[in-house]
C-alpha cells in the first residue's frame, strides 16, 4: 500500500472516530436527560428506563466500533492493514472503502458469522 492510499484510509478512520465520538457524547447527554423520577406512573418509568437502557446500549456497540477504528489505525503504522488477520490474504479494496476498519477479507467474515473460525 502506497503513502497516499495509507493517508486517505487514515483520514478516511479519523473522521469515522469523530463522528462516533460526537454522536457518543449526543447519545451519553440523552441518556443523562432521561430522567425516572419525572415518570408519573408505572407505565411511564418503563418507558423512561428502556428508554436509558436503550441510549447506553447503543453507546456500547459505538465503543466497539471505536475500538475497531483504533486497531486499524494500529494496523496502518505496522503495514498489516489490508490483510486478513485470519487466511493473511489482501481484503478487497471494496470492502476496505466500505468498512475500512474491515479485519477480515469476506470469505473469512462470512466464516466467522458462522462459527468457523
Amino acid at each position: 500500500m502506497n503513502k497516499r492510499e495509507k493517508d486517505r484510509y487514515t483520514n478516511l478512520l479519523l473522521e469515522k472516530k469523530r463522528e462516533l465520538g460526537q454522536k457518543l457524547s449526543r447519545i451519553f447527554t440523552e441518556s443523562k436527560n432521561v430522567d425516572l423520577s419525572d415518570a408519573k406512573d408505572l407505565a411511564d418509568k418503563a418507558e423512561s428506563s428502556y428508554t436509558k437502557e436503550f441510549l447506553l446500549s447503543l453507546s456500547d456497540s459505538e465503543r466497539a466500533q471505536l475500538n475497531k477504528i483504533d486497531e486499524a489505525l494500529k494496523r496502518l503504522g505496522k503495514d498489516e492493514f489490508g490483510q486478513c488477520r485470519a487466511c493473511g490474504k489482501p481484503i478487497g479494496e471494496k470492502r476496505l472503502n466500505a468498512i475500512p476498519w474491515a479485519s477480515l477479507c469476506i470469505a473469512c467474515k462470512e466464516k466467522e458469522e458462522q462459527g468457523i473460525i
